[in-house]
């Protein structure tokens, strides 16, 4: 095992590779500051590639007087859309009014605050719909007859969190996973932190730890820094459920529930449609969850509802399910608990510092970063206290927020043999990025084997130099949604793959100085 001084003393320790982890640690390195994180699995794989794929100010929270967070989430929306303008577009929404439900004032006086309190320049403002005449109006049910269209943005939530991490290691953050924290104690002047990474345990040093852990953000306090800590962590269950394409327009929808809750039904990779979310308790050590039978029913008979051909659980292709790490406020129902984040700063008597991150929501990861930073910011004395982060670009989201068509045009310029089914996916998954993949690519053959879709080995090694993919479920379900159009057999063919070649991409990579390995 490695001594102390072996191994450089790193100014921010961070414990949690999803977006708040990844979001920290690209602000601090972009400060100046040393910055080393550790996520025990892969980057997003587990409550932050689980989200409803939205950028949004949360409609609902206005009834919970959650005027904070929504503005803050408001103003988010076009900041994350300027400087991600490959993963993030603009969403036009369509809330149905139902009759015995919030009353059509209260509903248009809810779209009036949203649409005034975060500053909305780019994004259209709210308007008025005949569904009876409005094609929003033809999947629905017959008796809606008045609905409500307002702004909000979709997201790649998995690229997200991937972006943030590549930003934050090409800036010159130690970024590790496969790297399990097993120990996290105090020391005079920095945190001694004991590592499993490859089945060999070495220390790591730091003046900071951050823990982001998400929902195992106590058992990280307790259990590995040996912390005890007043604040409280709501666990609560969130599934959706994917089925094949509802509608041919491009809106999505809000539709209201008897019970109080909402859900959406959003257009997904062209072919899909996405239900969701449900709010249940989990109330217990975070695991794997997975949507129960009871979930997927229930969000099937909350679309049928709506819409005029009902949603059954045998149309059913896919389901994702996350455990949400929400601050426990004392609210009665898990949907009324507060999405708003709390950082608990554990530094009394002189102590090296410990900030965990309790609650949050992806929309507002960016400002919790920021908060993150100013907190800490008194033991980090090198580090520049300047906000950055709201207007450089995410890896590949150097263009407007227009231009997308325009970097797919490039692309198929210069690379006239593309189809352009696969020069749209790529602009959207890599922006102006993309242009590596393909790389001196004279043919479609020049992008060796196809491996199922339009996933070429191409693609595929470029996720494994530079974006640390390691097994076919990090490339088909968090660095892209390609595995909604894989079978059993070509996923078991790209693992087989990978691991030939992983030996060959990580001897390359430490050869060249490439920042993931």
């Amino acid at each position: 095992m490695n001594l102390k001084g072996t191994d450089p003393v790193y100014d921010i320790a961070i414990i949690g590779g999803g977006v708040n982890g990844c979001g920290i640690a690209r602000d601090a390195a972009g400060r100046g500051a040393s910055v080393v994180l550790f996520e025990q699995g892969d980057f997003a794989s587990a409550t932050s590639s689980a989200s409803t794929k939205l950028i949004h100010g949360g409609l609902r929270y206005l009834e919970q007087y959650e005027f904070r967070l929504v503005r803050e989430a408001l103003t988010e929306r076009e900041v994350l859309w300027k400087i991600a303008p490959h993963i993030i577009g603009p969403l036009r929404l369509v809330l149905p009014h139902q009759k015995g439900l919030r009353p059509a004032w209260l509903l248009r006086l809810g779209l009036f605050i949203y649409d005034h309190l975060g500053g909305r320049k780019l994004l259209p403002a709210t308007r008025t719909l005949d569904l009876v005449r409005d094609p929003a109006g033809v999947p629905l049910r017959e008796g809606y007859r008045r609905g409500f269209e307002y702004s909000d943005c979709w997201v790649d939530d998995s690229r997200l969190v991937i972006l943030n991490a590549l930003d934050a290691a090409e800036r010159g953050a130690d970024m590790r996973h496969g790297s399990r924290v097993v120990s996290a104690r105090r020391e005079p002047g920095f945190w001694r932190i004991e590592v499993e990474e490859g089945g060999a345990r070495h220390l790591v040093h730091a003046r900071v730890l951050v823990n982001a852990a998400g929902p195992w953000v106590h058992e990280v306090l307790a259990g590995v820094a040996g912390v005890n800590s007043p604040a409280s962590v709501r666990l609560v269950q969130g599934s959706h459920i994917v089925v094949r394409k509802l509608y041919e327009h491009d809106r999505a929808y809000i539709f209201q529930n008897p019970d109080g809750r909402i859900i959406f039904a959003i257009p997904y990779h062209d072919d899909f449609t996405l239900i969701g979310t449900t709010d249940r308790e989990w109330g217990r050590t975070p695991g794997k969850p997975s949507a129960s039978e009871e979930e997927i029913a229930y969000l099937c008979t909350a679309a049928s509802e709506y819409f005029r051909v009902p949603v059954t659980p045998g149309e059913v292709v896919w389901t994702y399910s996350g455990v949400r790490p929400l601050y426990d406020d004392g609210a009665s129902k898990a949907q009324e608990a507060t999405r708003d984040y709390v950082l608990e700063l554990d530094d009394a008597d002189g102590r090296v510092p410990v900030l965990s991150v309790f609650g949050g929501k992806i929309t507002t990861y960016r400002r919790l970063a920021e908060h993150a930073m100013q907190k800490l910011a008194p033991y980090l004395a090198s580090a520049s206290t300047a906000s950055w982060t709201g207007k450089a670009p995410l890896p590949g989201g150097d263009f407007g927020v227009g231009d997308r068509a325009r970097i797919e045009g490039q692309l198929r310029r210069a690379h006239s043999w593309l189809d352009d089914g696969l020069a749209r996916r790529l602009v959207q998954s890599y922006g102006t990025r993309a242009m590596r993949i393909l790389d001196e690519a004279q043919g479609p053959s020049d992008l060796g084997t196809v491996f199922g879709a339009d996933l070429t080995e191409a693609e595929v090694r470029y996720l494994m130099r530079e974006e640390w993919a390691r097994t076919a479920e990090d490339v088909l379900w968090r660095r892209s949604k390609l595995g909604l159009h894989f079978s059993a057999e070509q996923t078991a063919s790209l693992d087989a793959f990978m691991h030939r070649a992983a030996d060959e991409i990580s001897n390359a990579a430490r050869t060249s100085g490439s920042v993931p390995a």
